[in-house]
């Protein structure tokens, strides 16, 4: 992991990607996933993030991220969309 790391800020030095947009995009993206692995319950997240709830919503705001929009992209595809996807999978299992 630490080699990764390494590569992904040596592109992100290549690219002139500046220390406060990494900043801002890694905590983006962390938050995100741990407020994904709690199917976006603030609370929760917040805990885990050594903060408090309040803080974690400010920090959203600051971010652009909409908490809403959040929770829906956990939410399961339609029915039919999963009938489609398993469709797929059980034609290349064949």
């Amino acid at each position: 992991m630490k080699r990764e790391l390494e590569s992904l800020v040596s592109q992100m030095h290549m690219g002139g990607i500046t220390y406060a947009e990494a900043v801002r995009e890694f905590k983006k993206r962390f938050i995100l996933e741990i407020l994904a692995s709690h199917r976006g319950n603030q609370c929760k997240a917040a805990k885990e993030l050594g903060m408090h709830r309040n803080t974690l919503s400010r920090t959203l705001e600051e971010l652009g991220v909409d908490p809403a929009q959040a929770r829906l992209s956990l939410k399961r595809p339609p029915r039919s969309a999963r009938l489609q996807i398993e469709q797929k999978q059980v034609g290349q299992s064949s």
